[in-house]
């Protein structure tokens, strides 16, 4: 295809890569059915939520403490949109890396795409909806879905106070855990990044792609619009994730 320009070249890196980093965003969801735009996994226009606020506010700490009826409520809108959603054939490439070289994924996703298609070395760094927890006792679980849900917010067998889903709202810390895995990556090294989906706004997923040039890694930016991290990029697949990986899988083996 002509937007794959250079694909033996990253094909080639990815074979002798000693590490592949992969940074994933909503875009790379799309072709699985999920909508790219605003709030968390993606599901709101410019529009108030009918409770009169952005759905940042709505998807915010803040109201989780003081209303958490109405998080869970939007929380519940995402989870019932990923419900019949399936990992598509990005998030299986991504997994099949590991037998060519030691994949790191780092995504800001939810919707827990990546861990259901494979990929074993995951850094959630905006958690999942799949686990839910009591920020009260630490009674945490992992759920399916939310079907069995009656009410929001459930609440803990264990203690009886409010459950929340382990995702990290607007105005929360990054998980801790998540953030030391990432130092771990940056610290040992990695020889091809992958841009891929993903607006790059934060700096913690904007980082590792920008610096890939200072230590000598092949960075590839697969994205259908120019981003904020689209100057650091060796390669541009101006593209949709699906067809980008599996044109990279095929390369690949081809050439094993």
């Amino acid at each position: 295809m002509d937007e794959l320009k250079d694909l033996d070249r990253v094909a080639n890196s990815v074979r002798h890569a000693k590490r592949v980093l992969v940074i994933t965003g909503a875009g790379i969801s799309a072709d699985s059915g999920l909508p790219t735009y605003r709030g968390i996994g993606g599901l709101y226009n410019d529009n108030d939520t009918e409770e009169g606020m952005p759905i940042e506010v709505a998807l915010s700490g803040d109201v989780m403490r003081q209303r958490p009826d109405i998080t869970w409520k939007h929380l519940a809108q995402i989870e019932a949109n990923c419900r019949h959603a399936r990992p598509n054939r990005a998030h299986e490439v991504i997994a099949q890396l590991q037998e060519i070289a030691p994949t790191t994924v780092l995504t800001q996703n939810i919707d827990g795409f990546h861990r259901a298609a494979g990929s074993q070395d995951l850094i959630e760094m905006h958690g999942t909806l799949f686990e839910i927890h009591c920020p009260a006792c630490g009674y945490a679980e992992e759920v399916m879905d939310y079907s069995d849900i009656t009410r929001f917010p459930p609440l803990c067998p264990d203690c009886g106070n409010g459950l929340r889903p382990s995702v990290v709202l607007f105005g929360e810390q990054l998980p801790g855990a998540a953030i030391r895995r990432l130092e771990e990556v940056l610290d040992e090294g990695y020889d091809v990044v992958f841009s891929i989906g993903t607006t790059s706004v934060f700096p913690y997923i904007a980082q590792p792609f920008a610096v890939a040039g200072r230590i000598g890694a092949l960075a590839i930016e697969v994205n259908p619009s120019t981003t904020g991290v689209s100057r650091f990029a060796d390669v541009l697949w101006r593209c949709g994730a699906a067809v980008a990986m599996e044109q990279l899988w095929e390369r690949l083996a081809s050439l094993r």
